[in-house]
């Protein structure tokens, strides 16, 4: 007899070896204490014993997985046995009346493969079909035989299981983020690793890696405790059975053991996110060809698109290139699109430390995947899933995966950090260091894996990451100054009285007085609530914080302008490039070229007229060339424009051809807008879904400027290009230029007027308006008659 009260305080094998021991002895007792058929005249006679009979387990029973209190999965296979049925009720009442569940059939192998062929559920479980007792042959044939139909009919069923999963997945949640995870069925759980075997088995995907192997252990050991000591067959690890199991499985405290189940949750997740996207891949009918070219488009300096991937171009160096990874995470990113797992591999084995402090162009590419928002949540969890956000960000291991119980929030501490910086991204309209914002959003609750107060405590670990990253001691203070003070304003106008003039004065002391301060918190209060859930960010406190940040605003007297670190640098003495037949110093157009951090700096001297700054613009970006600042200036009809530029592919400007291409435009004999037309077309532009944001300024300004229009959109190739042609196809001329990206937002201030003196008119704005939007989304350039074009 089975003592069925014992099998829950065995260890799997114990338990699954008891139990087949048992069932052994039930399907013997029932053949022979079941009368065979009498045999058909002329007809071979009736098999005996276990001939063409097998007991076979499936499900977690097939996986010798079976934790305690759980379901039997049973199939009694048979092949010329017209005795069956009375041999079935012979086996199934004695497991009935043991106290066990039991979910049975009976069926031939043609009727198991019928089955596994139209139902998903059951395929997935007969792929588990191991055989208990009785004839081994047979039960080899329907494994052979379902194994076959499944990997036949993948294409029907696999698809089946991808949308099962996504619906419980939207019912029950991602694992890794739940504070009463259900170990199975949310997305990330056991089911998962079930699922990553059912699509190798359709050779359609790889066998899961030992990592996700290891992760799936982890939560079956998980469950089987969570039910010994519950004595129910639940998965769902509540909160009042945590701290019991962790001190079983030898954690120090349910935090860790929540930790450890997250990590294993993330990492199966992740897999299945993968394979999934290859077997879709694998699953989309293609035509039929010998040879079959994949198409490979430049993103950035040594990364590439192929097909939907980014992967490294052939002539990159990951382990003398330091800066590849972040280059090739905000491609990817921009693109909104994923790393190869190769490219991931490479990099995670041959990329060299960051120097300290980052450089520039290190820098400059973590804010762009930063200011891509939501696509950048999943390229970062690549990076966390193959240790590279980790050792880009020593930190993070503090925070990785760590659970946070207050209710309100939705995710683990790096998952909200993460959500935080998604968010944040979408407010950098709004704020006038959008770079500052998005490092702040990232980091503001980094304290949270050290003890204490997370926001003093996360003061000082922001500054020294901050200070590592490169940026200047001013803004490494500012960062710092917003994680310290990030809950100030929720906190503040959720508990005090907001019409108190002494409120008033606290916060404003609080910040220092510095109303862009102010901005950047307000901004940061935005995207941390966003990124916690609705009840910690509703309307009616974004209401009470806006009002708050209004009077403070009207405390301190209008914006103080934070200043980025300078871009531009002084003019040094560099070569010139003049017209051929021109005599060196004459007024022709003259090209100058300075190698500085990151870049160059470009400076082109030409005869002033409508559109020079536009037609300048045009040719850097002609020559793949990205524009980080810009700055014009007029004397006595001459413009002189000075340019920060970065090579998209590496390859540093040619002063010769930029001198060439200035003069063909400025003569007509180039068309800058069908070329930048075709570049386009050549290679995929990146957008950015927030709307642009543009403002008129006119205040007093300097020289005959009689307005200022600002305008902040998503940067693109040929941007500057594409706004200053705008406005000159208006009518209006640029008489100065303030150009700064930062992240991955433009924020572009030009000094107009209309070249008879006459103040620029609100229909005429409305036109330019019009056309710098259109501009921004890439829209065809408006040239206006004295525009080259």
């Amino acid at each position: 007899m089975l003592d069925t009260g014992a099998l829950p305080g065995l260890g799997r094998a114990a338990r699954v070896a008891a139990l087949d021991d048992w069932l052994a002895g039930l399907l013997a007792d029932a053949v022979a204490g079941t009368p065979p058929p009498r045999a058909r005249r002329g007809g071979p006679p009736p098999r005996t014993g276990t001939d063409g009979l097998a007991l076979v387990a499936v499900g977690s029973l097939g996986r010798r997985e079976l934790p305690p209190h759980g379901d039997l999965d049973l199939v009694l296979v048979h092949e010329d046995r017209p005795e069956i049925a009375a041999i079935a009720d012979a086996l199934w009442y004695p497991v009935w009346d043991a106290g066990l569940r039991l979910d049975h059939s009976v069926r031939s192998v043609a009727e198991a493969v019928t089955v596994a062929s139209t139902d998903a559920k059951a395929g997935l479980g007969l792929l588990d079909a191991r055989l208990v007792a009785g004839d081994a042959e047979l039960a080899a044939r329907l494994r052979s035989a379902t194994l076959a139909s499944w990997r036949q009919s993948a294409a029907r069923l696999l698809p089946q299981l991808r949308d099962l999963r996504r619906e419980r997945a939207r019912r029950l949640g991602e694992l890794a983020f739940l504070l009463e995870p259900d170990l199975k069925e949310a997305y990330g759980g056991l089911r998962e690793g079930q699922v990553l075997r059912a699509a190798a088995a359709a050779q359609l995907a790889d066998e899961p890696s030992a990592e996700a192997e290891e992760a799936y252990a982890l939560l079956l050991d998980v469950r089987d405790e969570l039910r010994r000591r519950s004595g129910r067959p639940s998965d769902v690890l509540v909160r009042q059975e945590q701290r019991a199991v962790a001190a079983t499985l030898g954690f120090a405290d349910e935090d860790v053991l929540l930790r450890e189940v997250s990590l294993a949750g993330r990492r199966l997740a992740f897999v299945a996110d993968e394979t999934w996207r290859r077997v879709e891949a694998a699953l989309v009918r293609r035509p039929r060809g010998r040879y079959r070219r994949v198409r490979r488009e430049p993103l950035a300096e040594g990364v590439v698109r192929q097909g939907d991937e980014v992967v490294l171009a052939r002539d990159a160096r990951p382990a003398t290139d330091p800066g590849l990874v972040l280059r090739a995470a905000a491609a990817a990113a921009r693109a909104d699109l994923l790393l190869s797992p190769y490219t991931l591999k490479v990099l995670a084995v041959h990329s060299p430390p960051l120097p300290e402090p980052w450089p520039p162009e290190a820098r400059w590419s973590f804010l762009r995947v930063l200011a891509s928002g939501r696509s950048a949540v999943p390229v970062l969890e690549q990076l966390d899933q193959e240790g590279l956000l980790s050792r880009i960000l020593p930190e993070w291991d503090r925070v990785r995966s760590l659970p946070q119980r207050h209710p309100w929030h939705r995710y683990t501490v790096d998952r909200h950090l993460i959500e935080a910086a998604a968010a944040a991204a979408e407010l950098t309209r709004d704020v006038d260091r959008p770079d500052l914002l998005l490092v702040a959003a990232l980091l503001h609750d980094i304290g949270k894996g050290w003890p204490g107060d997370h926001s003093v405590v996360g003061e000082p670990v922001a500054a020294e990451i901050a200070a590592r990253m490169g940026f200047t001691a001013t803004d490494v203070t500012v960062v710092a100054t917003l994680v310290r003070h990030h809950l100030l304003l929720p906190a503040t106008a959720t508990r005090r009285d907001i019409d108190d003039p002494a409120t008033i004065e606290r916060v404003a002391a609080t910040i220092g007085h510095d109303a862009s301060v102010l901005q950047l918190l307000h901004a940061l209060a935005q995207a941390d609530g966003a990124a916690t859930s609705a009840s910690a960010w509703s309307p009616w406190k974004a209401h009470l914080v806006a009002a708050l940040v209004a009077r403070v605003q009207a405390r301190l007297g209008g914006p103080q302008l934070a200043e980025p670190e300078p871009v531009l640098h002084p003019a040094q003495a560099t070569a010139t490039v003049p017209a051929p037949g021109v005599p060196a110093g004459s007024r022709g157009v003259t090209v100058g070229l300075e190698e500085v951090a990151d870049g160059q700096q470009v400076t082109i001297g030409a005869p002033d007229r409508p559109g020079l700054l536009s037609t300048c613009a045009g040719v850097l970006a002609l020559n793949q060339l990205d524009v980080r600042a810009a700055k014009l200036t007029v004397v006595d009809g001459y413009g002189t424009s000075v340019f920060a530029v970065r090579p998209r592919f590496g390859r540093a400007p040619v002063p010769e051809i930029l001198a060439d291409g200035v003069r063909a435009a400025l003569e007509g004999t180039l068309s800058l807008s069908e070329r930048l037309r075709q570049r386009e077309a050549d290679y995929r532009q990146e957008t950015r879904s927030a709307p642009p944001r543009i403002s008129w300024h006119n205040h007093e300004v300097s020289g005959s400027a009689t307005g200022i229009v600002e305008v902040r959109a998503g940067d693109r190739a040929g941007l500057l290009y594409r706004l200053t042609a705008a406005i000159a196809g208006e009518g209006l001329d640029v008489t100065g230029a303030r150009i700064e990206t930062l992240g991955a937002d433009a924020v572009d201030c030009f000094y107009v007027c209309n070249p008879s003196g006459s103040p620029v008119d609100a229909g005429q704005r409305e036109r330019v308006e019009a056309a710098l939007v259109a501009a921004t989304r890439g829209g065809a350039v408006t040239v206006g008659p004295d525009t080259p074009s």
